[in-house]
């Protein structure tokens, strides 16, 4: 098995998630099995009680595992799915030791970071390999080099290297290039310093990443040749892009996955990027403008619904359009303002979030869009708010809510549910890949086709059963269920251009070959418009 580590300096947010996912995708089209992973030197045991607005999104894989954002960058680029195995934070890497000592695992020995917590991280590196039977694995280190939580991590891929052979390793390197605009230059210091600092925790980089606003030219690569000692041919420029999905092939265009399996006594097999390519020619030559607006409690910082505006770009791709996201704060959307905030758009999404606040503006959003016509799509707590509506406008039940905003039990149509409750917040949600049974006639079994999906979950929530039947005689359909049909995962609106509701996640599993259920989105909007 070979290995690739991937670490970042100077800043963070320089894309290291994003050079790791466009070398899977470009190692995948040379015909390699590749597995992607992060590791994370944060305390929590895992994103989940993080808040967005924080952290962004919390990515979800189909065996459950609630993971840092950049997981869905790998699975969107690569195509392949992840597992608990490919998301690691300094957390569970002492919650796991911990566990081990109380059990007496350890014989009686002093535990230590090394050899006890790097043998730990070593041993999630070569599961995720093993499991996933890759012949590639990908691994980023999270964090910025020099940083003291990450020491464990660089401590632990040295000494892995040294077990596994460097033959069969690779580190890469992604730093920041400046340019100074006072004197027109690149300035190369950062870079030098950060690698030094790598150097002197036993890392030497076979490759470096640099990330600038503008090209590099070949006589600054030299420069930094000469001071970081690391082949010319091996520096390999990154600079700004219009979009993400660019990057794979500008760094082909660099050598970079050859030069990578040459290092690594790979077979250099033929690349075959063709689907990719032909994907980006239709993202650029879009020329239809569809603007959807998404209402979302967090949307401060985008990468918090990072998941669904990717999968609209993907559904804009297979479109022929553009799609323009109109951020909408939920918390301020009223009924005296929801023209102003929606009247201008051609759709809705309602995505997923927690807690009471922003969720009146979520409820205004699914009533404007049943009244007014507009293709709505409610993702998880958007679905839930649009039950709450229905139920207060068309069921006449003024005081309808959600168990998880209200205590007065006999109003809540949506209700907890009955395993997922209690004081523990984290990982006692429903979580994970689960089937879901699509009512046939359907705008749902329009959309994917088929009677049984699987799709991902986040939620301790559902639809109160005991209102089931007035839901059924008002009009609204249930046309997706699960767990023997005691689950609501769908609602539609019949005669309405395009209303739905889910309580699972599809933007999870979204890739840009589209995703059916967004995709679908906006072609029903293009078709009510033409009505």
């Amino acid at each position: 098995m070979k290995y690739i580590f991937v670490t970042g300096g100077v800043v963070s947010g320089l894309g290291k998630g994003i050079t790791a996912a466009s070398l899977g995708r470009l190692l995948k089209s040379r015909g390699y099995k590749v597995i992607s992973q992060k590791l994370d030197p944060y305390i929590n045991v895992d994103p989940g009680t993080m808040s967005p607005l924080e952290h962004g999104e919390v990515f979800i894989t189909d065996d459950g595992a609630e993971t840092d954002l950049d997981l869905g960058h790998y699975e969107r680029f690569v195509d392949e799915n992840l597992n608990k195995y490919s998301s690691l934070t300094t957390g569970r890497v002492y919650n796991n030791v911990i566990s081990k000592e109380r059990r007496g695992e350890f014989l009686g020995k002093t535990i230590q970071v090394i050899p006890h917590i790097t043998n730990e991280i070593k041993s999630y590196i070569r599961l995720v390999g093993e499991r996933s039977q890759a012949e590639i694995v990908i691994t980023e280190i999270g964090g910025t080099t020099g940083d003291i939580e990450s020491l464990p991590y660089i401590e632990a891929i040295r000494q892995l290297a040294r077990e596994v052979g460097r033959n069969n390793c690779v580190f890469i390197h992604v730093t920041l290039v400046p340019f100074l605009e006072s004197s027109l230059e690149f300035k190369s210091k950062p870079t030098q310093h950060s690698v030094k600092e790598l150097n002197s925790l036993g890392i030497f980089p076979d490759f470096l990443v640099l990330r600038s606003n503008k090209p590099l030219n070949p006589v600054f690569n030299e420069k930094i040749s000469q001071f970081c000692n690391v082949d010319s041919d091996c520096i390999i420029g990154n600079s700004d892009v219009r979009h993400i999905y660019e990057i794979p092939v500008m760094l082909e265009k660099k050598g970079f996955s050859l030069k990578v399996c040459q290092k690594l006594g790979l077979e250099p097999r033929e690349i075959d990027m063709k689907q990719w390519e032909e994907m980006l020619n239709k993202l650029s030559c879009a020329t239809k403008v569809v603007k959807i607006a998404l209402v979302g409690k967090y949307i401060q910082l985008h990468d918090a619904y990072l998941s669904v505006s990717e999968a609209l770009v993907h559904a804009g791709i297979a479109n022929g359009a553009h799609v323009e996201i109109d951020w909408v704060q939920s918390e301020y959307l009223t009924d005296e303002n929801a023209d102003e905030l929606l009247g201008g758009v051609q759709g809705i999404i309602v995505p997923g979030g927690f807690g009471a606040r922003g969720a009146e503006g979520m409820i205004v959003a699914s009533r404007y869009a049943r009244t007014n016509g507009i293709p709505y799509f409610g993702i998880c707590m958007g679905m839930q708010t649009a039950v709450i509506e229905f139920a207060r406008n068309v069921l006449g039940i003024k005081e309808a809510n959600s168990a998880e905003f209200c205590s007065k039990e006999e109003f809540n149509v949506i209700s907890y549910m009955p395993d997922h409750s209690g004081c523990q917040i984290g990982g006692t949600m429903r979580l994970g890949s689960y089937p879901c049974h699509i009512k046939e006639g359907s705008l749902m079994y329009d959309c994917y086709k088929t009677k049984d999906v699987c799709e991902r979950h986040r939620h301790r929530c559902e639809f109160n059963n005991k209102f089931r039947d007035e839901f059924v005689a008002a009009g609204m359909i249930f046309s997706g269920t699960g767990d023997n049909n005691i689950l609501v995962e769908a609602v539609e609106l019949p005669g309405h251009p395009f209303f739905i509701g889910v309580q699972f996640h599809p933007e999870l599993k979204a890739v840009p070959t589209a995703r059916i259920l967004f995709l679908r989105l906006l072609l029903r909007r293009r078709q009510s418009m033409c009505r």
